[in-house]
């Protein structure tokens, strides 16, 4: 669709633990719901489901569903749906730097870009944030160096085709610098 071979959805990050208990027990029943609901039909699409982030607060059932999926439609070959749970931008490059440190290798960007939990899908191209917040909320925080940000108004709920489009039109017209100076063109 549009071109678009990943797409990472920020479902829950880790300060979202903060959050009052009652909140994050039903956020965790509807994120339940949702996987059981919609992961058949990802798999039908040919969506291929990865969840990205630290596990280990999830319930055993919950954890258990997020493998599911994985193990369902880890053969697809269409879109790569990753969903960040649990997941935050400093825990990503720590646990990457913790595992080059196990590996006993040395510490540098290509072994710690090698270990980020989003491997491995390249940077994005384009983040879009909905709601009318204008950060990017501790989210893949060494993948977005040079990633184009695109901020709306609109509430993820109400975030549909029309907004996708204007979200992409918006991103042709950017010119991709990586650093360098802008193309005379």
């Amino acid at each position: 669709m549009h071109g678009v071979h990943t797409l990472t959805l920020f479902a829950f990050s880790q300060e979202n633990w903060q959050r009052p208990a009652q909140e994050v027990g039903l956020l965790m029943q509807l994120f339940a719901h949702t996987i059981a609901v919609e992961v058949k039909a990802l798999h039908r699409n040919g969506v291929r489901v990865r969840f990205i982030g630290d596990r280990a607060a999830f319930a055993p059932a919950l954890r258990a569903q997020m493998e599911a999926a994985e193990r369902l439609t880890d053969a697809n070959t269409g879109l790569n749906l990753h969903i960040a749970a649990g997941y935050g931008g400093h825990w990503d490059i720590v646990q990457a730097a913790r595992h080059a440190q196990q590996d006993g290798v040395e510490i540098s960007e290509a072994s710690l870009a090698a270990r980020l939990s989003t491997q491995p899908a390249a940077a994005p191209d384009l983040l879009i944030r909905t709601g009318g917040e204008q950060r990017i909320s501790n989210f893949m925080l060494w993948q977005m160096a040079y990633t184009e940000l695109y901020f709306t108004a609109a509430l993820w709920p109400d975030f549909g085709v029309p907004e996708l489009d204007a979200a992409l039109a918006w991103y042709a017209g950017r010119q991709r610098r990586f650093g360098r100076v802008p193309d005379p063109r």
